[in-house]
């Protein structure tokens, strides 16, 4: 099945990162989101997020895990998902998008999946669930 929706980020907070020896050009960061959904992916998520990112170039890489407590297609439940994406200034790649298998809850109880997240050109974010139940 595929469920599709749009989400808006109502908290970004970044979290002190441990100090390191090792210095890099591009940032290393931690932050925990808030996100809301709506559509046929209706809920809310909880977001520990983790990017390399030179800000000046627009260039770098992210990392993040989210618990969702809501519904896909009125299948009400919870479960874990992962992302990534390279920003290359103008764009994304080598994106990466996963149901953590065993996250499922209630209604979502045995997800598996994949998906993805995009950003429209006025800034509209998207996400699409391309995932699988265990028949009943």
């Amino acid at each position: 099945m595929r469920a599709s929706g749009t989400f808006t980020v109502h908290e970004f907070t970044p979290a002190p990162v441990p100090e390191s020896g090792i210095r890099t050009a591009a940032e290393v960061g931690v932050a925990t989101m808030r996100k809301e959904f709506h559509g046929e992916v209706a809920g809310r998520a909880d977001t520990l997020f983790t990017a390399a990112y030179d800000q000046a170039a627009g260039v770098g890489t992210y990392l993040a895990m989210e618990s969702f407590a809501g519904a896909l297609h009125g299948a009400e439940g919870t479960f874990n998902f992962a992302h990534s994406a390279t920003t290359l200034g103008t764009g994304r790649d080598g994106e990466y998008f996963v149901v953590v298998p065993g996250s499922g809850t209630a209604g979502l109880t045995g997800i598996t999946g994949t998906g993805a997240i995009t950003v429209d050109e006025d800034g509209t974010h998207r996400i699409r669930f391309d995932y699988r139940l265990p028949a009943e």
